[in-house]
């Protein structure tokens, strides 16, 4: 899997960055996702993704963790299908996650745990909805906080 890393303010350490791709590499494996695949993950401040909020959730605050995933279809898109013959070899975009670093650090203290543990779970949260998991319903969040509680277990970042 294809990851980029953003972090215009130098917010984590290489060494987080690291931490976290081989994070979601792990996760993208425990999925068994195609090795083409590729998103990208943002570092940012409070402000940052509160603007992000803000134009394109309608929410004007700050949040942990934004995921825009590509393979959701938009109510004017239409899905483009290859024959199976068709050998194109593509990789697969499945989004881009946006991270408050500010926000992980306030709510690593808030709930008693690690920064990395927060950012971790944050990163693989993130990973899911790009992933087509939801958590709109009690039966969809079962699934998604038990999956993502599964990937963070195995992984070992307890709380």
């Amino acid at each position: 899997m294809e990851i980029t890393f953003i972090d215009e303010q130098n917010r984590v350490t290489a060494t987080k960055i690291t931490e976290i791709e081989k994070l979601l590499q792990f996760a993208g494996s425990y999925l068994s996702l195609p090795e083409n695949t590729e998103m990208s993950v943002t570092f940012m401040d409070n402000e940052e993704i509160r603007m992000i909020n803000r134009d394109y959730r309608n929410k004007d605050q700050a949040t942990d963790v934004i995921s825009f995933a590509l393979e959701e279809l938009g109510e004017d898109e239409l899905a483009i299908h290859f024959d199976e013959e068709d050998d194109f070899d593509l990789p697969r975009n499945i989004g881009d996650i946006m991270i408050s670093v500010e926000r992980a650090q306030e709510q690593a203290q808030e709930y008693g745990h690690s920064f990395d543990r927060e950012l971790g779970f944050l990163a693989v949260h993130g990973f899911l909805h790009l992933n087509g998991y939801d958590h709109m319903t009690p039966e969809d969040e079962k699934e998604m906080f038990g999956l993502q509680e599964e990937i963070l277990t195995a992984y070992g970042l307890k709380r």
